[in-house]
């Protein structure tokens, strides 16, 4: 049987942590920055982890 291919969109989103948990990125951090506040702007550039509800169906476009 042939390999799974990752998906590359997934693949250039998310990453995994050490422990094996995913981390993302947050949206609404890359355009139209001059109206939202520097706090704002500020708590989006950290990474979040993924719920828990979406790991099945990340980890199926990770092929892990």
């Amino acid at each position: 049987m042939a390999k799974l291919k990752t998906n590359s969109g997934a693949k250039k989103r998310f990453t995994l942590t050490g422990s094996g948990k995913i981390k993302r990125k947050h949206a609404y951090h890359s355009h139209i920055l001059t109206k939202k506040t520097t706090k704002q702007k500020r708590n989006l550039d950290h990474f979040a982890i993924l719920d828990k509800d979406d790991v099945k169906r990340v980890k199926e476009l990770l092929v892990m």
